[in-house]
């Protein structure tokens, strides 16, 4: 569903007029902002896999700090992988790799340790590579990237739409008092109900959610 439509079916269920565009009248704006509220936390509760996309790094020779171009800051890594090498790249805390890089003399090779470290001018997230590169390699991480907050009409949102209509309702419900229909707790117990079942049923195609391994 695009954005106006999940404005105009909140609306709707709150016995409000359906608007042309989310920023037609102050009340429909809010429900804008609630929307994009509720997204932000159905996105938080679960690994959607309408969120997954791979950033690709190519390596430079003696260049260990890349910019996750696209990732932002707020990802889930779900692999990380050399595949110029075909070998898994092992996440390390930033200690270890602050040591890696500046203790002694550093090793150049193909990489297969990461640690994520700081912002780039455009808020991405940069990470460090070990051993510094020595050649041109492709690393692949696929992550969970949350979509950007929702601000044209037409703008499709990813995740299930009915899940944040119904969170966005109770949120619209507590904004404004009870008025004859569901209550809001009433609303947000029924948004819970509605997300452990899209949970329980996405995980059945992802048996990995499912699987929890000692690190």
């Amino acid at each position: 569903m695009t954005y106006l439509e999940l404005v105009n079916d909140v609306l709707v269920r709150l016995r409000e007029s359906e608007v042309e565009t989310v920023s037609q009248t102050d009340y429909s704006k809010l429900i804008g902002k609630m929307i994009n509220d509720a997204k932000r936390q159905v996105e938080d509760a679960y690994s959607w896999n309408a969120l997954s996309t791979t950033v690709t790094l190519s390596t430079v020779s003696g260049t260990y700090a890349y910019s996750m171009t696209g990732a932002g800051q707020k990802f889930r890594v779900q692999d990380a992988i050399n595949d110029t090498q075909d070998v898994s790249m092992i996440n390390i805390p930033f200690a270890n790799m602050n040591r890696f890089l500046n203790f002694g003399t550093r090793q150049n090779a193909a990489p297969n340790y990461y640690a994520f470290n700081g912002v780039d001018g455009s808020g991405d997230t940069k990470v460090d590579l070990y051993p510094v590169p020595d050649a041109v390699y492709s690393i692949k991480f696929d992550l969970i990237v949350p979509q950007a907050t929702l601000s044209s009409d037409s703008t499709e949102m990813l995740i299930p739409s009915e899940l944040v209509i119904q969170n966005a309702y109770a949120r619209a419900l507590v904004e404004r008092g009870e008025d004859g229909g569901l209550n809001s707790s009433e609303a947000y117990q029924l948004y819970r109900s509605m997300l452990a079942d899209y949970i329980a049923l996405e995980s059945t195609r992802y048996p990995e959610e499912m699987v929890f391994e000692v690190s």
